[in-house]
């Protein structure tokens, strides 16, 4: 994401070689578009591939995408630099951190988007827009929009929006399981503000993992992506939609020849399910181990042979309770070689298999234990343990009004933040006995000093296996008041 004010970039920093950086691009997602007549590549007379069609039919589809951060009153710890030094002298402890509030400053950003709807859904990066307030899309023939937020997804770094109206240009979705190593492919975006540039390479590996995302497998490619290149697209010969930009990997912050973009079998089931629910329907296996090849390669350092009956394949080292693994009978020490039939080497294609299916769907997992090779059918649940459909939390649904405490308030009461509540009807919060006048200090341990303080903390609880929010709350005689709010539906 191309930020002209502040660096808003997300980078991971790794060791090989020296220092290098992961910048955070984009990638794309799909589900939601029109199924398209399949492409045919075309030839140049030379015998070389063409990529003239599919360049001018890609850079109509892929839109650049102002971002406004409005700014905000936050409430940051401050350490006082010489409490450490005096504090135990004067008696005070040693404590010495305070609360401040500080005004950050309005920012504007940029970054790519793909078109996967003639009626306006764009798949982007999720931290292309994550703290937007405000989305200017504009499309190639320089036609402005307006965008709204559909739904984000942290996980997989995807985010979903839309734009008013209809008849807009849209690339035709391919597979990405069918891209071929040296295959030709273009990087469609809008790096450093320079709109609709297309970049060609080829594909230089599948399913990397970076570490970058909880959920991950990238397609690498040596097409020239940078910087406002996220959420832009890959593209192959034929003019099909293959993956999302997502990020390089670099020293210097600008392209070096490792560019990495999310594939479109990810992609399609997080548009899809940001569509229909708001929310992904995310299926766990329930394992935590790594590639085979990594695990032999440690137990080797440590002087231990190793003995798998396979190098290929995802090493289970823990299996959790109340899984889809735990169901299937998976042990630590089992070797997980293929899901569905398809064959899983390392543990991005792993994912990669997961992230397709919902909770509920069967999957057929074969493994190795003491080299013997054994197939079980389970079916997937989520992170809570069942496969009933997550939906999106409306704060509707907790009946209660809330507002940031206002100075005045705070110097009266003594308080650093919270939110006090201001109305209760019928719903969740009234359910836990919450109280109007309760001001609420924490909710699972994070400190409330916003509305966004607490959407965030509802969408983590959304995601956990509990599924709760214990409320830390004072009334407004100084009385310590606590509540649970079950989001579950009973």
């Amino acid at each position: 994401m191309n930020n002209m004010t502040t660096e808003t970039m997300k980078e991971t920093t790794r060791k090989v070689l020296g220092t290098a950086a992961l910048f955070i691009g984009s990638f794309c997602v799909m589900g939601c578009v029109e199924t398209p007549v399949k492409a045919q590549p075309s030839a140049a007379p030379s015998g070389l591939v063409d990529l003239t069609q599919a360049a001018e039919t890609s850079v109509n589809a892929v839109v650049y995408i102002k971002v406004t951060t409005n700014s905000k009153t936050k409430t940051v710890d401050v350490q006082d630099p010489f409490s450490d030094f005096f504090g135990d002298f004067f008696g005070f402890g040693g404590g010495g951190r305070q609360q401040r509030q500080i005004q950050t400053p309005k920012r504007e950003g940029s970054g790519s988007g793909v078109i996967i709807s003639s009626d306006g859904y764009i798949v982007t990066n999720n931290h292309v827009v994550s703290e937007a307030d405000e989305l200017l899309v504009k499309l190639n023939d320089n036609r402005e929009f307006k965008g709204r937020i559909i739904g984000t997804d942290e996980q997989t770094d995807l985010a979903l929006i839309k734009i008013e109206g209809k008849d807009f240009p849209t690339l035709p979705i391919g597979n990405s399981d069918d891209l071929k190593l040296g295959e030709w492919v273009l990087a469609v975006g809008n790096p450093f503000n320079l709109t609709s540039t297309v970049t060609a390479g080829i594909v230089s590996a599948k399913a990397r993992s970076m570490g970058a995302n909880s959920i991950e497998s990238f397609i690498q490619t040596d097409a020239a992506i940078n910087r406002g290149n996220s959420g832009g697209a890959l593209v192959n010969a034929r003019g099909e939609l293959v993956g999302i930009n997502a990020m390089i990997y670099s020293q210097t912050g600008s392209y070096t020849g490792y560019g990495f973009a999310i594939p479109t079998t990810i992609m399609n089931k997080v548009v899809a399910d940001l569509k229909e629910f708001g929310v992904v329907q995310r299926a766990q296996l329930g394992v935590m181990g790594n590639d085979v090849t990594r695990y032999i390669d440690d137990e080797k350092s440590k002087g231990n042979d190793v003995d798998l009956g396979t190098v290929n394949g995802v090493y289970v080292a823990e299996v959790q309770d109340n899984s889809t693994a735990s169901e299937a009978g998976l042990r630590k020490g089992d070797v997980v070689i293929a899901v569905n039939g398809k064959d899983v080497k390392k543990m991005a294609e792993l994912q990669e298999a997961i992230s397709t299916m919902r909770p509920g769907d069967k999957v057929k997992i074969t493994y190795m234990r003491n080299k013997k090779k054994d197939t079980v059918t389970a079916v997937l649940r989520n992170a809570q343990g069942n496969t009933k459909v997550l939906e999106q939390m409306d704060m509707d649904q907790f009946g209660a009004a809330l507002k940031p405490l206002d100075s005045e308030t705070k110097r009266q009461l003594n308080l650093p933040n919270g939110l006090e509540v201001v109305a209760v009807k019928k719903g969740k919060m009234a359910d836990a006995g919450v109280e109007k006048g309760w001001i609420i200090l924490q909710v699972n341990d994070r400190p409330m000093n916003t509305m966004e303080d607490f959407e965030e903390a509802v969408k983590e609880a959304n995601r956990s296996s509990d599924r709760i929010l214990w409320i830390r709350a004072v009334t407004q005689s100084g009385r310590l008041r606590s509540a649970v709010v079950e989001l579950d539906e009973k």
